[in-house]
């Protein structure tokens, strides 16, 4: 069985996790104040450097740029193609260029393929946590202040942490959307917090504080960042949810709770592509940008004659 969400757990490698353990193990018994402020830190820090990649190689040509200023840092993109807006949205430690794939197949169909780099990623500016370090949350802020630059989404493609954060923009921003594709989508961040804690060998009075300090800095407890839980607090847009079974970052299963919990949305399984791969493969994009088209026939039937 895949185990629950591999992201935070990369962001602390194993040659360094050896030593921390060790540091962590002192720090349980004699600072556990001091333990969860390091591992806060560890907490928020982006994986990286993360490659910038935009545009990538099915982009069809380098596209526009533009720059989107959020709470005074910048944010950049690219946008390719004119018609309704698609929002490419990367994951944690990742880089628009990792959705190039969806691009060209998107443009040809008649859309507008907008994609960025969200704070302290690829090519855009650190966010208010400094150089290198994120959140959810920030990820999710950035997406709404690029959906102010190019309006109201047709749909959002998005990959991992991504798809968290296109949810708290549809709760929080002022994000709206017809449509939502989910692709390996990490679905409950409070299952991560196990896996980070184990990896550092963190004690209960480390972890405690942990939990509280993650809370006090990003102003909600994290149990909150659960797509199950989210998707009750917004107006569902359709759904589509493409997972691979074997995908050792996100865990499948949960992508069937969520679909289960989403009425209408729907579950395409894939085999072998693992966490982001999935992201190049031609069946994947086809059944993507198919499931964004089906969206717009919908809105064209809707019009009267």
């Amino acid at each position: 069985m895949a185990r629950p969400d591999a992201q935070k757990s990369t962001i602390v490698r194993a040659h360094e996790a050896q030593g921390l353990r060790s540091a962590f193990a002192v720090l349980e018994r004699t600072a556990p104040g001091l333990g969860a402020r390091l591992a806060e830190e560890l907490w928020f820090r982006v994986p990286g450097p993360a490659p910038v990649g935009v545009p990538g190689p099915s982009a069809p040509g380098a596209g526009t740029p533009f720059e989107v200023s959020w709470q005074g840092h910048a944010v950049r993109g690219r946008r390719w193609g004119e018609g309704p807006v698609v929002y490419l949205v990367h994951g944690w430690g990742g880089h628009a260029g990792q959705l190039a794939s969806f691009v060209g197949p998107l443009v040809g169909a008649g859309f507008s393929a907008v994609a960025y780099d969200g704070p302290s990623h690829g090519d855009s500016d650190p966010g208010p946590f400094g150089r290198g370090k994120g959140s959810v949350v920030e990820l999710g802020q950035a997406l709404d202040a690029v959906f102010a630059r190019f309006g109201p989404a047709h749909a959002v493609v998005a990959h991992s942490m991504g798809a968290m954060s296109s949810v708290l923009a549809l709760r929080d921003g002022w994000l709206g959307a017809r449509r939502l594709a989910f692709v390996a989508p990490l679905v409950d961040a409070a299952a991560v917090l196990p896996v980070f804690a184990d990896r550092l060998g963190l004690g209960p009075r480390v972890r405690r504080r942990l939990t509280e300090r993650i809370r006090d800095r990003i102003g909600l407890p994290i149990e909150e960042f659960d797509l199950v839980r989210l998707s009750g607090q917004i107006e569902r847009p359709e759904l589509l949810v493409v997972h691979d079974e074997a995908d050792r970052e996100t865990p499948h299963a949960a992508a069937r709770e969520l679909v289960g919990a989403w009425p209408g949305a729907r579950l395409v399984t894939t085999r072998g592509l693992g966490h982001r791969r999935i992201l190049r493969d031609a069946g994947v994009v086809r059944s993507v940008v198919e499931f964004v088209r089906a969206g717009d026939a919908e809105q064209e039937l809707s019009q009267p004659a």
